[in-house]
């Protein structure tokens, strides 16, 4: 058992009252003294316990208050720009604790090199990758202690994000973008930390503090920018376009709901597109809002980009050859200013290995291996920039009449093959704001209303296409269809024939089995006899069945000549002879179908057929 506890200073180095209490809580119920320099105590007394809580209580506030007081003297340095904290890369102190330019030329291209991409390409993700392909590396700091280095290392996609979300390449000295957040787990507060805060929700923020890469005003425009590329938050806002052969992808918005409409492609090597508000159906199942097919509306919008465009097409042109020849010279310079640190980094192994004293052979070796490694790496980056010197000289310099006579003929360069989709998709959000589509029921049109950047609108009306019905000019009457097709098909086959040309009886009805019949004997048609039939021929459906494919298959084989069947008229069932199905044609034109399925489904297929009762 234990009669006393001594404690010296154990109310301070508590984490909090609660320990200290506890503390006394344990000696009072085993009647254990507390003894401290100044006297000895009784907890289960009430004299002493109240004395004892009154230490512990003391010694918390003046802890929490030493701890108010430095966190105060730092947000006080913080709001007069004298923190000192780890700089990013292109960025270093000044003797007068001054935020100024890392004095290095290559890392100061490198940071220039991140923004002038963002602006091209539009895209953080596109600049990492576009660094990727260009083996261009970025500048890393590693601390060890006050030493600060600058490493080079290939591009990562989480440093060239934190570029272009860091304030202080704007000039601006910034506190606090971060906080911690405390949530109950288990019954126990678990604390986490770095937790992005908006602007306004910054500690400090003083623009113009020092000389930055960018303005202020270019910052904002790339937040704005960083913000539409994140595709899953803020559903409502225009989005920017990620490829694809849709050219409104996260620009189109539905006049019914308010919603940003979506886009869904279809498969197969059509790859046409649609582009469709879902409203309410995904939370409350209140079914779809509108539609409408991608490529008619599309290449609207297309005309009226390039019809505002067409002026400034000339100017355009000569730009673009400007930046062409800008692009390979930014790849140059950087492998050039690659190419003299490595030489900076092997005379500097070279004097290191000379100044050695020969007899210590431990660490001679050691210095030699080093310069061998510099003088490799000189030798990897000369071939590099020798190599990208040779690709640059061979390819063909860009001729301004050509890019003037393509400027002339803008339709011609949108529609051309080897126009990027993404080129189109941001062409389009450099000019519009977004597009709002509604359809006029009445009218049976698409209404597309343009919010151009700037603030003017212009309201384009585009017919819609009519679906889902016969063509007028071939429609005939239920009597000269049973003519022509009766004796051929079972009258099941006749009454869907009939009602998917939109035939209906004197009644307005549509037809049965037994209406077919009913006028098939009126007319005098004698009834189908599948004896009587030379060649043998089946149905699309049992044709499917017998070759084990789908419908759609046997459509496509009948499409491309594979397969042969003949109509009698339009819109009446095919007519497949049983000999085709066994042909040599056939049985390819099967193959390559099955091996165009996707895997997941042949895995179905066999799930199915091993899961079978009694297998």
């Amino acid at each position: 058992s234990v009669g006393a506890v001594y404690c010296i200073e154990a109310s301070r180095l508590a984490r909090n009252g609660r320990d200290w209490h506890h503390l006394i809580d344990l000696c009072a119920l085993t009647g254990a003294l507390v003894v401290d320099p100044e006297g000895v105590y009784d907890p289960r007394l009430m004299n002493d316990r109240l004395l004892l809580g009154l230490k512990g209580t003391m010694s918390e506030y003046e802890l929490n208050l030493l701890r108010q007081r430095g966190l105060a003297a730092r947000d006080a340095k913080a709001g007069r720009g004298e923190l000192r904290f780890t700089l990013p890369p292109g960025f270093c102190w000044s003797e007068d604790d001054r935020i100024e330019i890392d004095p290095d030329e290559r890392v100061q291209q490198a940071i220039h090199l991140i923004f002038a991409k963002f602006r091209e390409l539009g895209s953080g993700r596109q600049v990492f990758l576009w660094l990727r392909e260009a083996d261009i590396h970025l500048p890393v700091v590693q601390r060890n202690g006050a030493l600060r280095k600058i490493t080079w290392r290939k591009p990562a996609y989480h440093s060239v994000m934190q570029v272009l979300h860091n304030p202080i390449y704007a000039g601006a000295y910034a506190f606090g973008r971060t906080g911690n957040r405390t949530r109950v787990v288990d019954g126990q507060a678990r604390k986490t930390s770095g937790h992005h805060r908006t602007i306004e929700d910054w500690s400090v923020l003083i623009k113009d503090s020092h000389e930055g890469y960018i303005d202020w005003r270019t910052f904002e425009e790339n937040g704005r920018m960083l913000e539409e590329n994140a595709h899953m938050q803020k559903r409502a806002t225009r989005k920017s376009g990620r490829g694809g052969q849709a050219l409104l992808s996260g620009m189109a918005r539905c006049a019914r709901c308010g919603r940003m409409m979506r886009v869904f492609y279809k498969s197969g090597t059509d790859q046409s597109h649609r582009y469709q508000c879902r409203g309410d159906d995904g939370h409350v199942g209140a079914g779809l809002c509108i539609g409408a097919g991608g490529r008619g509306i599309d290449a609207t919008i297309a005309s009226q980009l390039l019809e505002a465009v067409s002026g400034q097409a000339v100017q355009a042109a000569i730009l673009a050859g400007q930046q062409a020849a800008k692009a390979q010279e930014t790849v140059r310079l950087a492998v050039e200013r690659e190419l003299e640190e490595a030489r900076y980094a092997a005379d500097l192994a070279e004097r290191r290995h000379e100044h050695v004293d020969p007899a210590k052979r431990h660490v001679a070796r050691a210095l030699e291996a080093r310069w061998n490694a510099a003088l490799e790496r000189v030798a990897t980056v000369e071939q590099k920039l020798e190599r990208l010197r040779a690709d640059i000289s061979a390819k063909p310099a860009v001729d301004p009449a050509v890019l003037m006579q393509l400027a002339s003929d803008l339709p011609f360069v949108w529609n051309a093959a080897e126009t990027d989709a993404r080129a189109r998709q941001r062409l389009v959000r450099l000019l519009i704001e977004e597009v709002v589509i509604d359809i006029d029921a009445k009218k049976n049109e698409f209404v597309l209303l343009l919010h151009w950047i700037g603030g003017r609108h212009t309201e384009v009306r585009l017919a819609r296409r009519k679906t889902g019905r016969f063509p007028p000019g071939r429609q005939l009457a239920a009597d000269d269809v049973l003519r022509k097709l009766g004796g051929h098909w079972p009258d099941r086959e006749l009454a869907v024939t009939l009602n998917r040309m939109r035939c209906r009886t004197e009644d307005g009805e549509t037809w049965t089995t037994v209406r077919v019949a009913t006028l098939r004997d009126k007319l005098g048609i004698p009834a189908y006899d599948p004896d009587a039939e030379v060649p043998k021929t089946i149905s699309v459906d049992a044709a499917a069945k017998r070759l084990g494919v789908c419908v759609t298959s046997v459509h496509k084989l009948i499409r491309s000549g594979t397969l042969p069947a003949t109509q009698i008229m339009y819109s009446a069932p095919w007519k497949i002879p049983v000999d085709a199905l066994e042909s040599e044609a056939v049985r390819i034109g099967l193959q390559e179908i099955i091996a165009r399925r996707p895997r997941q489904a042949l895995d179905k297929v066999q799930d199915k057929s091993m899961t079978l009762p009694g297998l």
